[in-house]
């Protein structure tokens, strides 16, 4: 079956982690794919989903959630994921 649905939320969240974990603030968290894979799981628990099927519904989700105070709230979530991954990894040394 061909996935045709995606979640607006996870798009946002993967490229966020992204951009925060090469940021200067965040060097000395592990940049591994695990740590950074547990932190985009960590965050997407705690955040709402937004499913859509189309380009346009895509359009418009994102739309809604590309406020200021959108990204602080998820933001936020982020930073938490960030830091519990950060004391607890879960990679093997």
């Amino acid at each position: 079956m061909e996935r045709e649905f995606t979640n607006v939320m996870e798009e946002i969240v993967v490229a966020w982690v992204q951009i925060l974990m090469a940021g200067t603030d965040y060097q000395t968290f592990c940049p591994c794919n695990k740590c950074k894979n547990d932190i985009i799981t960590i965050s997407l628990n705690a955040l709402p989903t937004y499913y859509v099927t189309t380009d346009e519904g895509r359009r418009i989700v994102f739309d809604r959630l590309n406020t200021e105070e959108n990204r602080k709230w998820i933001n936020k979530r982020i930073i938490s994921a960030i830091h519990v991954v950060g004391k607890y990894p879960k990679h093997q040394l």
